[in-house]
């Protein structure tokens, strides 16, 4: 069993499944789109053509078989066409002398093959060894079958779709009997017709530009019950085929020879096949018609007909030759026995025969007055001499020789065969014996025509046709008046020019080589052109015709070779035309992380908010100006689109000549420089890369304009932060704090509270203690400037007015204070010796207010400050009856929070923490309770949106309903 595969011989599309339409016509969009990059080098390879193509050859068999819609046909298919089996040497001219299996006498004689014919079995003769070349020795297997359904049916042809299932099974019986590794090349099918074309392993890669077409003749004009299904395909890079299955009117009353021949001209005319793309990739013509091929098989139920002779008479004479196939008493042999004695009979006591029909007294004597005409060295009794008799009186002979039909180069092999219908399902040699009786005929036909073929019969036409203008000239003239003289006609003659001829052609004589459009000479040899009679199960004989076509393939080695000097070639020329840059990434910044990748930039280890540079030097290092830029990276569905992540930001050390998109023009020997700055600050980015979800890793895509892209992958090493995480998450971290757990799993509740809030609280508390006592010191001695807190009353959480010079400095410090407390080292460790007390409060300050503000859940969070607000909400509806004392709404805050102890102690942490600040503040004298109560409403008012997470109310009246619950809360714990 053969695995034949489909081969992909795009562009173009193999199977058109719409019976009888028209092809398409060129724009639709199966129209092959190819890349011009690719182009150029195709055509470049194709120009060299010449020295990678040799001669090369293969058998082509192309075979025809109307299988009459009788089930079980499929059985035959392939003994006959793979296996070359069911042949009859006494019927042919056929002889294959070295052939000893045939002359052992181990064939299956014909009478017994008849009497064991079943339907689902194959028909062809036990122990036939196959006389004609198959398997492995065919390159190309073309079959054309008609009628694999009733095509009779009116129902069957006015379907507007063609039923697949017929021809699955006819594919599967091929592709059962074919050797392994035949790859499909098309099919396709017009109702009844149906065409199918597999390759050889080494010629199916040969194999490109396939087209198919399917034309409908039929009911209408145009049904497809009749017509003709196309192929083209293109061998070797140059060599155009064509071929054509089809099936012609049928009958032989007056009209149907017309209708016939109107089929051919509609198939023709109506064929169209897709553009074809030459070995280069180059699209040569936008559509193609049938005879613009190089080589052109036309196959099927032609269904030409015998005329001027009486069927039946033909039939007796033919039956003469198939009887003796038969042993006397077999049931065929006393069918023609009987056929032929009534014949003789009637012959005999006829009263009406004149005196000449007494020479026709049996069949015999019909042979020798049908053959009376031959040469006489020809045996009249012989079949090939019957045969040539009725040649004839074949129709489709008459009408390629008068020009009405196949006249224009298209060729046919000797007929030495019987006429291949009709006979009687299950028979050899017997004719149809049904009431109708119908004549035989040569239906089934196999033309072939060569390029060379047409253009030759365009030039008799066209030497015709000026012979006729010069006659008419001539009559024109006077000179066709018979009474001029040879004598007065003078003629001149030059040996030197008329002996010479600039076009000589060897191969002018040769019909059978032709040049292809690539200008290689290509040659088309029939081989083998028969019936194979011993085949029972339809009632038309299958016909196959053996081709040996020799071309111009391409060499792979000799291909590959000029291929690659082309590139290389190609690549000199391009690259001096086109701008070439060298990218230089600086690795002498960062000496604590070395990075072995130096086409890469490795920012090394990274921290939250911690800006980190790296630099690079794009250099114009080519002979051409070139236009650089970075471009849309290539990004996964989740990732968001740009030119870089959203933690990386490039800046160029000049303005863009282009915005956007910016881009950077560089003459040859010019660089550019280009800072790249990875700077994580988007909390939901620090969580994914706390939990490991996430990595800081991208590639940047540098496009050189009319140049090729660079790309420049992109990495850091994230460090763990204890910023964007939950009070749940924090209690958890052991001693070292989150860098030392970054690689562990997460462990039970370690604390009450978190560490770096409890840290955080304490260092305030003992920085801004110290630095009011300092300041105290500080004005007895010089009272000219006031302190900050009394500049800026929510100092230190607000400390603006420090001057912009101290921001830099001011934002190492912060990265320092959050690197304590992931390491869980001392928060002073972070501060230098010169740094002040007011300095370093200000920046813890400013750290625990980030810290607050990317808790994930918030110390109070959404859900305990739901049960806190509807406390709240039912206690301003009792407050006219009851006033509760600061001390009892704290116990009933405090009874909420408790829920979660962890949340309840860190807002201790807070409130305790402020109050003692709020004290430190206030400041002494008479003035000092005013001062702690608008501290108190401030800090309040500040700390309530970074203590508790609360939703977000639309309405405004709500809104600020909801902000003063909130304030009061924190007032509650606040008031001294």
């Amino acid at each position: 069993m053969s695995s034949a595969r489909r081969l992909d011989v795009s562009p173009g599309p193999q199977i058109r499944a719409t019976p009888g339409a028209y092809p398409p016509t060129p724009g639709e969009p199966d129209q092959p789109n190819l890349v011009s990059s690719e182009l150029s080098l195709s055509q470049a390879v194709y120009a060299r053509r010449a020295e990678y193509t040799i001669s090369k050859k293969i058998r082509i068999k192309v075979g025809t078989w109307n299988v009459a819609s009788i089930s079980g046909t499929e059985k035959d298919i392939g003994p006959w066409f793979v296996g070359g089996k069911g042949l009859s040497e006494s019927l042919s001219a056929l002889h294959f002398e070295d052939e000893e299996t045939v002359s052992d006498g181990s064939l299956e004689d014909v009478g017994h093959q008849e009497s064991r014919r079943r339907k689902k079995k194959p028909t062809v003769p036990l122990n036939d060894p196959g006389l004609l070349p198959g398997d492995e020795e065919i390159g190309l297997y073309v079959l054309g079958l008609q009628e694999i359904i009733d095509v009779g049916s009116a129902t069957q042809a006015l379907k507007p779709y063609h039923d697949p299932h017929p021809s699955r099974r006819w594919k599967h019986a091929i592709e059962n009997a074919l050797p392994e590794g035949y790859a499909l090349v098309a099919e396709q099918q017009l109702v009844g017709l149906y065409m199918v074309i597999y390759a050889a392993p080494n010629v199916a890669t040969t194999v490109s530009s396939v087209s198919t077409a399917s034309v409908g003749t039929g009911l209408m004009g145009y049904m497809g019950n009749k017509g003709a299904v196309v192929t083209r395909i293109v061998l070797g890079e140059s060599t155009r085929i064509v071929f054509v299955d089809c099936h012609l009117g049928a009958g032989a009353e007056d009209g149907s020879l017309e209708r016939r021949n109107w089929d051919v001209s509609q198939i023709l005319r109506r064929t169209t096949f897709d553009a074809v793309y030459n070995g280069g990739g180059e699209k040569e013509e936008d559509s193609e018609k049938i005879g613009s091929e190089d080589f052109a098989f036309w196959f099927g139920d032609l269904n030409y007909r015998l005329e001027g002779i009486p069927g039946e008479d033909v039939r007796r004479l033919l039956m003469l030759h198939t009887k003796d196939l038969y042993r006397e008493g077999e049931e065929s042999r006393r069918k023609i026995d009987a056929e032929l004695a009534l014949h003789n009979r009637y012959l005999d006591h006829d009263p009406t025969e004149d005196s000449t029909s007494s020479n026709h007294h049996d069949a015999s004597s019909m042979a020798t007055s049908l053959a009376s005409d031959l040469d006489p060295s020809s045996d009249p009794a012989s079949l090939q001499t019957t045969i040539s008799s009725l040649l004839p009186h074949d129709q489709l002979h008459q009408q390629m020789h008068e020009r009405k039909a196949f006249h224009d180069g298209w060729r046919e092999g000797p007929i030495d065969f019987l006429p291949t219908y009709k006979y009687d399902v299950g028979s050899v040699g017997m004719y149809d014996s049904s009431e109708k009786k119908r004549g035989p005929s040569w239906c089934d036909r196999i033309l072939f025509r060569t390029q060379r073929d047409k253009s030759n019969h365009e030039e008799e036409v066209q030497a015709e046709e000026a012979a006729k203008k010069r006659d008419q000239e001539m009559k024109a003239h006077g000179l066709d008046d018979t009474s001029i003289n040879d004598e007065e006609v003078l003629f001149d003659y030059d040996p030197a020019a008329d002996g010479t001829n600039d076009d000589y052609d060897e191969h002018a004589d040769d019909p059978e080589v032709t040049t292809n459009a690539a200008g290689f000479d290509d040659k088309l040899h029939l081989e083998y052109y028969t019936s194979h009679q011993r085949v029972l199960s339809s009632d038309h004989k299958p016909l196959d015709a053996i081709f040996t076509l020799t071309y111009a393939a391409a060499d792979p080695d000799l291909k590959a070779k000029v291929h690659k000097e082309v590139a290389r070639e190609l690549d000199v020329a391009e690259n001096e035309r086109r701008p070439a840059v060298t990218v230089i990434v600086d690795h002498h910044q960062d000496h604590s992380h070395p990075s072995q990748d130096h086409e890469s930039v490795d920012f090394g280890e990274v921290r939250f908010d911690s800006p980190k540079t790296q630099n690079i030097t794009i250099a114009n290092t080519g002979r051409a100006t070139a236009v650089a830029g970075f471009t849309d990276r290539i990004v996964s569905a989740n990732q968001p689109a740009g030119t870089a992540p959203p933690w990386l930001r490039i800046r160029f050390d000049r303005p863009s000549d282009k915005n956007p998109p910016e881009s950077y023009t560089l003459e040859p020997g010019d660089a550019v420089n280009v800072e790249l700055t990875v700077h994580v600050t988007d909390m939901a980015l620090v969580r994914q890369l706390n939990n490991n979800e996430t990595h800081l890793e991208d590639v940047l895509v540098l496009r050189i304009h009319n140049g090729r892209d660079y790309f420049l992958p992109v990495r850091a090493t994230w460090l763990a932060s204890s910023f964007g995480r939950s009070i749940g998450n924090l209690v958890r971290i052991p001693e070292g704090g989150v860098r030392k757990a970054q690689d562990q799993q997460e462990s039970g509740v370690k604390w009450s509270a978190p560490r770096e809030l409890f840290r955080l609280t304490e260092s305030l508390e003992d920085l801004v203690e110290r630095a009011v006592a300092e300041w105290g010191m500080k004005v007895h001695e010089e009272d000219t400037e006031k302190a900050p807190w009394a500049r800026e009353p929510r100092w230190p959480f607000s400390s603006d007015y420090h001057p912009t010079s101290e921001e830099d400095s001011r934002q190492v410090l912060k990265e320092r204070i959050r690197e304590t407390l992931d390491t869980d080292a001392p928060i002073s460790s972070a501060f230098p010796m010169e740094t002040t007390i007011l300095q370093r409060a200000e920046c813890v300050a400013e750290t625990f207010l980030s810290f607050l503000h990317n808790l994930e859940d918030g110390i109070i969070t959404e859900s305990l400050w739901s049960d806190l607000e509807k406390m709240l909400l039912e206690r301003e509806k009792d407050r006219a009856k009851t006033q509760l004392s600061i001390e009892d709404e704290r116990m009933q805050i405090l009874d909420i929070l408790i829920r979660s102890p962890a949340h309840s102690t860190s807002f201790t942490f807070v409130t305790t923490m402020l109050t003692k600040i709020i004290h430190e503040l206030r400041g002494a004298g008479t003035e000092a309770e005013q001062r702690r109560t608008g501290l108190e409403g401030s800090f309040a008012t500040m700390f309530s949106d970074l203590v508790i997470r609360a939703p977000t109310y639309t309405n405004i009246k709500d809104r600020r309903a909801s902000n003063a619950r909130q304030n009061r809360v924190l007032e509650v714990f606040l008031h001294g």
